[in-house]
């Protein structure tokens, strides 16, 4: 078997790699995972595009964690995403700290990590390092372009940044822009971060994060990603391994001790800066901007098929946003199906036990 396609690897790609904000980064890697073979014809292929917390291992263990690849409900034998079908490429985003260049990574320059000095970077720039990977795997046309979220922003701009190399795009649970809101919620997390004296300016040594305000960076954005009746549902007011409140600041509530738990345990897998830039870039994200301010133009030249699925209790990235990516792809003419789905989940739905996305999505492959 050629060994492109074994799992978790990484390539160094040399020459400059210049970025939408004017820098310039000296060499580009790219860490990611492959599942499935190519085809003869070199027509099976699905990038998978991952979120702001997310990594390369969509299918498969995590190094460091242990745990299942995180969207596993999607991708492997028997789901809509089979590797017995499809060549499957899952590569951590530009800016990430799973393998690819990103603030962590050392500077060739200098010899040191990147950190603080690494430039700010882009949901294009994402793109752009993918489409250079996809080059090195021998990858000219995607079947399809799938993503959540961030993902679903990545997905989006493939369309838009290379319409004939996309053949159908899934975009899940996202937005063609950032929202005040979203904006406000991504500056509470990295404040927190930079508020802690351990992020030293970003100059922190890497076994001494800055833990405390990476953890809380995070709590908070896990808030948004849930809905209140999910939160109601799973934990209420229900009190956390005592029977009358402590009438002090330990965590009493269930929720509380859920949160403080996702917090410690994302400062185990995740890069506080890396968290810094990427957050920006998705803050930057909008497509419409560079046609002045009209979506329907920012899709007028695509060639892809559209897939569009929202949650009805996502607020973070809620109904409205892909119906106004829909609007635009019919003013585009650009031939899209659009579906709200049912759930209590919140934003973090798409991830979770869906059996009627799977469906969605896996009738839109195969048509």
């Amino acid at each position: 078997m050629d060994e492109r396609f074994g799992l978790d690897r990484r390539v160094t790609l040399p020459g400059d790699f210049p970025l939408a904000g004017g820098g310039v980064l000296p060499e580009l890697t790219i860490a990611y995972e492959t599942y499935g073979k190519l085809n003869a014809n070199r027509t099976n292929a699905i990038l998978v595009c991952h979120a702001l917390t997310g990594d390369q291992y969509l299918a498969s263990a995590h190094p460091v964690t242990g745990k299942a690849g995180w969207w596993t409900r999607l991708v492997g034998p028997g789901k809509p995403v089979d590797p017995e079908h499809w060549f499957v490429i899952c590569a951590n985003v530009l800016g990430g700290c799973m393998g690819s260049t990103g603030p962590s990574s050392i500077d060739p320059r200098s010899g040191q990590p990147f950190a603080m000095n690494f430039p700010v970077i882009t949901i294009a720039d994402m793109v752009e390092a993918q489409a250079r990977l996809l080059d090195h795997l021998g990858v000219g046309t995607l079947a399809a372009v799938i993503g959540g979220s961030m993902g679903g922003m990545q997905a989006l701009t493939w369309a838009v940044n290379h319409p004939a190399r996309v053949k159908k795009v899934v975009a899940i649970a996202t937005a063609a822009r950032h929202s005040a809101q979203n904006i406000a919620f991504h500056e509470v997390g990295r404040q927190a971060i930079m508020a802690d004296p351990i992020w030293a300016g970003g100059a922190y040594v890497a076994d001494k994060p800055p833990a405390a305000g990476l953890a809380v960076a995070r709590m908070a954005a896990h808030i948004t990603y849930l809905s209140e009746e999910g939160l109601t549902e799973k934990f209420g007011r229900r009190l956390q391994d005592r029977d009358a409140v402590s009438f002090g600041f330990d965590a009493d509530f269930q929720v509380e001790s859920y949160l403080r738990h996702q917090g410690l345990s994302f400062v185990e897998r995740f890069d506080a800066n890396s968290y810094l830039y990427i957050t920006r870039a998705m803050d930057y994200f909008d497509l419409a901007q560079p046609h002045d301010g009209n979506l329907a133009r920012a899709f007028a030249g695509v060639q892809s098929l559209f897939c569009l699925v929202s949650f009805t209790s996502d607020w973070l990235y809620p109904t409205a946003e892909s119906r106004r990516i829909v609007r635009a792809l019919n003013a585009a003419g650009a031939p899209v199906s659009f579906v709200e789905l049912e759930s209590p989940f919140g934003h973090d739905a798409f991830l979770l036990d869906a059996p009627e996305m799977n469906r969605v999505i896996n009738g839109f492959l195969t048509a």
